[in-house]
């Protein structure tokens, strides 16, 4: 069983950059692709970018490609969302997930979640 708890999540401008944290316990880290997805308000959740369990191959979003950043640090337990130039669509809560086995765009093949930290980007 695999815990997953995000943290970063804040209000900021727009054009202001964030970086969100997702530290996991309670099983073999490296053993798990990693996904960032959102819930912007009155919306489906989505996926924003993906990370292999050796952190060489990442997705993005086309909503965030060229402005996010995935990666992991295996020895730390953790994956990073890193933002920049964040826009006022990207207000959403961020949840971090794990599946055991290669990363995969469908969230429901995701196993564990974490209980999502909130980002508001002000225009």
């Amino acid at each position: 069983q695999v815990q997953l708890v995000e943290s970063g999540g804040r209000l900021v401008q727009a054009g202001d950059s964030l970086r969100l944290s997702c530290a996991a316990s309670g099983g073999t880290f490296s053993s798990y692709a990693m996904t960032w997805f959102r819930q912007a308000p009155g919306k489906e959740r989505e996926v924003v970018a993906t990370i292999s369990r050796g952190g060489s191959q990442t997705d993005y979003a086309d909503a965030v490609k060229g402005r996010f950043t995935i990666s992991r640090d295996n020895a730390k337990n953790t994956v990073y969302l890193q933002m920049y130039s964040l826009k006022p669509e990207d207000t959403a809560i961020y949840y971090c997930a794990a599946r055991s086995g290669p990363r995969i765009w469908l969230e429901k093949e995701y196993e564990y979640w974490g209980q999502g930290t909130q980002v508001t980007v002000s225009s």
